[in-house]
Order: C-alpha cells, then structure tokens, then sequence
C-alpha cells in the first residue's frame, strides 16, 4: 500500500472515528456534521459502547442515508482506548481524525487535517483547536476548551511539550504501524481514567515522530460539565496524567519525570494563587490529588518498556501469586 505521506489532496482517504457511550441525544448531531463534509474521500466509523441499542438505532438510521460511507460498530467491555483501537482496526484511511460524540465538526474539518498534513509532510500527528459555542458562553458550569494560538511543530527538534485534546486529533496510520495503538489501561471506562492520547502523543515523540498544532481545524464542544461534575473531571484527569507519566517513569525515562514535575509544580503554584485570591478559577486540589492516585494506581499493573504500554489488566500481586 502506498505510504499516506504519498498522497497528496483527493487522493487521500480520511476515516473518522467517533466513540460514544449512552449519549444518544448527542451522537446524532455530531455524526450529521462529520457527514455534512464536502471532502471526496472519507469514511466514519462509530464504535459505540452504550448499555442499550438506542444510540445504535440512530446511527443505523443515519447510515442508510448515506450508504457505504458509515460503519457502526457495538462492543463492550467499555474503554475509550479500547474503542479507539477498535475504530483504528475497523478502518482503512491513510489518516485517521477523532472527535467526540459531544463535538460538532464545521464543514472543512475534514479538508483542513489534510491541508494541514500536506504541508507537513512529515508529521504524523496533529491537534487542532477545541472551542466554546456561541450558545453556551453564557451557561452555568465549564466546557473543556483548547485554544491554539498560532502553528507550531512538537518534536525532538522543534522543543516539546504535552499538549492537546482528545476532541479533537488525527493521525497517519503509518504512525499507528510504526510504535502500535492506545494504551487499552488509559482513558475513560478504563482503570487509569484519561490521558490516552497524551500517552499516544508522548510515545510518538520518543519515536521521533512530529505533532503539529493548527489552529484552522477546529470543532465546537458541547461537553457542559455542571458545577458538581467538575471535580470529578479534574479528578479523572489527575488520574490519568499520573498514570502515564509516571509509566514512561518507570521505563527509566528522566524526560518524562521532568515533564511530570514541571506539571505538578504548575497545579501547586495555581492553587496556591488561588488560595491568595490572585487568580479566580475554581481549586485544583482535585486534579492535584488525581494525579497521585494515578501515580499509585499504575503501580498496581506492569510496564512492557519495549513498547511503554502498561500489561495485562492484572495486579502485580495478583501475577506473582499465579
């Protein structure tokens, strides 16, 4: 098969992957907008993993109108990574886009990742901006946005750092053939909660690849999260993070331990501001205290250092009981 770096325009087939769970009064809109593009050369995959049919039967209905261009795919046990790769092996684009079921994608979403990946040829990974509808600017509670200001490449030569949202990202799948899929231990439904594709970002780093951010491409996120909601997302967030910077820790990685550091210290100094009233935004005890539960609870699993993916779903005591 041609290498995707190949491919220039038309010629390059996009599959976007959606995953989704219990969010059938979400999954609908987000799907038409993903369709909605005007992009010869795509496909989209759902990989759902709700508790009942309800979110399959729309997307059954969406995919008769338009034939051959949508797949669904139903499956549990729940785990984003999980579905992700899923979504990977369940598609044959020479680059694969990712947004969430609570995201709605502009029309040139599609057209601005390919854009983007022909004038970088050689990168492998990209984020694009996650914004803040109109409709919701005045809403009580938070949306998780992520704002890029300018262009810029991630890499060993251009200066690094983790930085990006899962709602949306898209990669060669020569990178996924090269270092392997997500880590199936990270990211929501899994023990380790988040940081998924933090993880999938700082592996390819280590493999030299390039990740570029973009502000052209971009969608709108409609995840509110409500007061009381928030600092369980924090939480989870702590969780994962502690969970993947400290498994690359553990592979005697010091890049990663400064990088882990350099986090910790940031949420210690804003809390502190925060308890001085120097900066208004909410506590970050919760992602604080997240991210040492992470750092413990990915003690519990082993490590495979070769490919920096934690093991098998087990404890460590349980293994060494067996």
């Amino acid at each position: 098969m041609m290498d995707s770096g190949q491919k220039k325009g038309k010629d390059m087939l996009v599959s976007v992957v959606i995953c989704t769970r219990n969010r059938s009064d979400l999954i609908g809109n987000a799907l038409q907008s993903v369709l909605a593009s005007p992009y010869p050369s795509f496909d989209v995959v759902v990989v759902d993993q709700s508790d009942d049919d309800a979110t399959g039967e729309i997307v059954r209905s969406i995919a008769e109108l338009s034939p051959g261009k949508l797949k669904y795919v139903h499956t549990t046990p729940p785990g984003l990574s999980r579905a992700y790769n899923i979504g990977i092996a369940s598609t044959a684009g020479d680059v694969l886009a990712f947004t969430d079921d609570d995201c709605i994608a502009p029309s040139d979403w599609i057209a601005s990742i390919v854009a983007a990946f022909e004038d970088e040829p050689h990168a492998d990974m990209l984020y694009g901006q996650v914004l803040l509808p109109a409709s919701l600017e005045n809403s009580e509670g938070q949306v998780p946005t992520l704002d890029i200001e300018e262009p810029r490449r991630l890499s060993r030569t251009d200066g690094f750092r983790i930085y990006g949202m899962g709602a949306n990202f898209a990669v060669r799948r020569r990178l996924f053939q090269r270092i392997g899929g997500f880590d199936e231990l990270l990211g929501g439904g899994a023990p380790l909660r988040s940081s998924q594709d933090f993880d999938f970002q700082y592996r390819a780093f280590v493999a030299g690849a390039t990740t570029l951010l973009r502000p052209e491409v971009k969608v709108d996120h409609y995840g509110l999260r409500v007061g009381e909601q928030w600092p369980a997302t924090l939480r989870a967030y702590g969780i994962g993070d502690g969970a993947f910077y400290s498994k690359h820790v553990r592979c005697g990685d010091l890049f990663a331990l400064r990088l882990l550091a350099l986090r910790v210290g940031r949420m210690v100094v804003r809390e502190a501001l925060i308890r001085l009233g120097v900066r208004p935004r909410g506590t970050q005890k919760f992602y604080l205290s997240g991210c040492l539960e992470g750092i413990r609870a990915g003690l519990h699993y082993p490590v495979d250092r070769h490919r920096r993916l934690y093991g098998p779903a087990h404890r460590l005591a349980e293994r060494s009981a067996a």
